[in-house]
């Protein structure tokens, strides 16, 4: 019988995740040759290859998708082994590592994961903002199970990954009690000329907006453009403009920015997506989060 070699298997998996022999030979501190030759013999032991060449680059095969996958796995048991024997506290926690776009709305973001931490199983949560060509270079080398974005990934971007639509839903307007009692009547009309705060000008939101804007012959008033939604809304709660927000978060909205609601414009839609490096969803976090979006959040 052959056993796997646990050495190779974690040799094999930093270059995955390092995306090269390279900086896995860094980050182990071992040769790159020995790092080639450990990776070709789990490769032979496999009988089947685990990476191949796109240019300069190792990309990996779908066999080594498989690999790294169960390597996750494998490797978690054995720190987890280690702490159960240094006295830490046992108990697996299934691991979701998720990557949110930076244009994408906290609370939003917050109803879309929330399914995931109550899958049946005990899951650790693991949340990564920054913007969404960073953290699809970080799904590229398996880094994350998901990233939560809102446009999909398009045919410009050199990253096989899959866009699962989780929903979409029309976009609200709030402000103080003041500016929404000013701005209410006669709504969207009265958005003209009005103190408007908008996301930056690389969200989708903020596209779907100026069409909006442009198509209606309204001219708001723009005075701040935010690529934190929370920020946005921290000036909307400061009296600085009315600004927009998910309909599906109203109540949220209200509540935590002491914000009352102006109008909604369901002909402005907001579209959110999963985007895995699988075509078909597999990780059972992630499948709740998407049948929970699909059923109830966006229904």
């Amino acid at each position: 019988m052959e056993y796997l070699n646990y050495h190779h298997l974690r040799v094999f998996w930093m270059a995955a995740r390092e995306g090269g022999v390279t900086r896995a030979s860094e980050k182990l501190h071992v040769s790159q040759p020995t790092v080639t030759a450990q990776v070709r013999a789990l490769e032979e032991s496999f009988g089947q290859k685990l990476f191949t060449r796109a240019g300069r680059s190792l990309v990996l095969t779908d066999a080594g998708r498989s690999v790294y996958r169960y390597a996750e796995e494998i490797l978690g048991l054995g720190q987890e082994l280690m702490g159960t024997m240094q006295g830490r506290l046992p108990g697996r926690a299934l691991r979701l590592k998720v990557g949110v776009a930076n244009v994408v709305p906290k609370l939003i973001a917050y109803r879309i994961l929330e399914p995931a931490l109550k899958a049946g199983e005990t899951v650790l949560l693991e949340c990564l903002e920054d913007t969404p060509e960073r953290l699809l270079a970080e799904l590229a080398v398996f880094g994350l199970d998901l990233v939560l974005a809102d446009a999909p990934v398009g045919p410009a971007v050199r990253v096989r990954a899959y866009n699962h639509l989780l929903g979409e839903c029309g976009v609200s307007v709030f402000g103080t009690e003041r500016m929404a009692k000013a701005h209410r009547r006669g709504f969207p009309r009265s958005l003209e000329g009005a103190p408007l705060l908008v996301p930056r000008q690389d969200s989708a939101l903020r596209h779907s907006l100026d069409d909006w804007f442009e198509r209606e012959g309204i001219r708001p008033r723009i005075l701040g453009e935010f690529e934190d939604s929370a920020l946005m809304k921290a000036f909307g709660q400061a009296g600085a403009g009315l600004f927009p927000a998910p309909s599906p978060t109203e109540r949220e909205v209200c509540r935590q920015y002491d914000a009352h609601l102006v109008g909604r414009i369901e002909s402005v839609r907001q579209r959110f997506y999963a985007i895995t490096v699988e075509r078909k969803l597999q990780h059972p976090a992630v499948i709740a989060i998407s049948e929970a979006a699909r059923g109830t959040l966006f229904k």
